[in-house]
């Protein structure tokens, strides 16, 4: 294909979202989440920690699944917990599934990079938060320059919380705020006055950590562009060095408490459109550079830098410039990434913990790795991070010829007449119009998702 005149100007975005209104894999994996399957059990995951390399640094990430509130919006594994002890309880079994993935290592392998998620890590009391870190320490030392992140939330944060997480070393904090307008908050059962993110943040830059990012969602009930940038124009004062601008995801046959939310308040395509466009608009005019689908951040972080740098990356917490070919999951829910496949723990915390307590890693399922997926997760990767991917390059790196490729590219049409995507060759690009629809480029080129049920709106 070469560039040809669309058949739906670029500008009409009404028409190209009626054609495109469709659902899509966010590809913070591939395969995606949805094709795992039993499979991967614990004996499976047992030989993939054993094979894996003792000199080659790792990531963690530790799910706290665990909040004082349940945000209608959300989509992650939480419930709302007041008991402190049922909390302390979870930490003592991560310390001791720790243990069980220490029992099957080839060594001690240290970590790059370590991630607490949730649900809401500050939940932890001081004292679980030093027994976790410690714990971690001991099975994975702490490699120089560790990078550690954690996601709060500003309700329920306190100032010597956060200087106890600066103390064990936190260099980057993600707080999520989502819509400061009084009428989406009580939509979505989330009040938060500005006030309290500012508190935050202020506690934050004092105990010394380096990087804020701020989750903001679109999309929302009754939420209007004007909301969207209006809480921009508020959190903007604040100067995170990152900001993620997240499509609200309505999936309630999969998180049952979405259905306290209408359907009848949410935006249809062209509302949701409207409001991500004004916000990147927004941001770039702040200063902020765009990054892939749905981040934003400062022209010196290391996301930018990234993007320049080709060395931009994709996991399950977004954009990341993690470069790290491990990344073992600890708790209910997680979602590990080795390089034989992916492993995800049992979901119930009551399995989950009952596992350990029998000497079992808790896996629950996950897909083991061909060839071929591979291939297309470099593919697809590139095309999220970089809009564009040279198809020749990526064959030449896995041993196969471009032509593997020929029947995807025909996929491309649509997208290709209606200029979104241009295919030059075996360098697919997606076109500046084309950015808000990259999923569907991506899609293209996958082999596992035969079916569109069960994802998000692309758009």
């Amino acid at each position: 294909m070469t560039a040809a005149a669309a058949t739906i100007p670029a500008n009409d975005h009404h028409a190209l979202l009626a054609r495109y209104d469709s659902r899509a894999p966010r590809y913070t994996s591939y395969p995606t989440a949805l094709q795992f399957s039993k499979e991967v059990d614990s004996e499976v995951y047992g030989d993939w920690l054993g094979s894996l390399d003792p000199r080659e640094p790792v990531s963690l990430y530790a799910h706290i699944p665990f909040c004082d509130r349940l945000c209608w919006y959300c989509g992650c594994n939480t419930r709302v917990v007041k008991k402190q002890a049922l909390i302390s309880e979870y930490v003592e079994r991560l310390v001791d599934e720790l243990a069980l993935v220490e029992a099957r290592l080839p060594g001690r392998l240290k970590a790059g990079a370590v991630h607490l998620g949730g649900g809401t890590p500050n939940m932890l009391s001081r004292d679980d938060l030093v027994r976790l870190f410690g714990a971690l320490r001991h099975v994975f030392p702490f490699a120089p320059g560790v990078e550690i992140s954690a996601e709060l939330d500003p309700a329920v944060l306190t100032e010597s919380w956060v200087k106890a997480a600066a103390f064990h070393g936190l260099t980057r904090a993600s707080l999520g705020v989502q819509d400061l307008a009084p009428h989406v908050q009580e939509a979505v059962n989330r009040i938060e006055p500005f006030d309290v993110v500012a508190r935050a943040a202020h506690w934050l830059r004092q105990a010394g950590v380096a990087s804020i990012n701020l989750d903001l969602m679109y999309g929302l009930p009754k939420q209007t562009t004007a909301d969207v940038v209006a809480t921009l124009d508020k959190v903007l004062t604040l100067r995170p060095e990152r900001i993620a601008l997240f499509g609200y995801a309505h999936v309630p046959w999969a998180r049952s408490h979405q259905k306290l939310i209408r359907e009848e308040d949410l935006a249809d395509a062209n509302g949701r459109f409207e409001q991500s466009q004004a916000a990147a608009e927004r941001l770039v005019k702040a200063g902020y550079v765009a990054i892939g689908l749905d981040h934003f951040a400062l022209p010196n972080d290391d996301l930018a830098l990234g993007v320049a740098t080709g060395t931009l990356r994709r996991n399950f917490q977004g954009y990341t410039t993690d470069q790290h070919p491990t990344l073992i999951g600890l708790g209910a829910s997680s979602i590990g990434r080795m390089p034989a496949g992916y492993v995800q723990n049992l979901p119930a915390e009551v399995a989950w913990r009952d596992a350990i307590l029998q000497g079992r890693l808790p896996v629950a399922r996950g897909v083991k790795l061909t060839d071929d997926d591979r291939l297309r997760a470099d593919v697809i990767e590139r095309l999220m991070c970089d809009f564009q991917v040279d198809l020749a390059a990526v064959a030449a790196r896995h041993g196969v010829s471009p032509m593997v490729f020929s029947g995807d590219i025909a996929k491309l049409a649509d997208l290709h007449d209606d200029g979104l995507v241009n295919v030059d060759r075996d360098i697919v690009s997606v076109t500046e119009a084309g950015r808000p629809f990259v999923r569907l480029a991506a899609q293209a080129f996958d082999h596992r998702s035969d079916t569109r049920e069960g994802f998000s709106r692309a758009i």
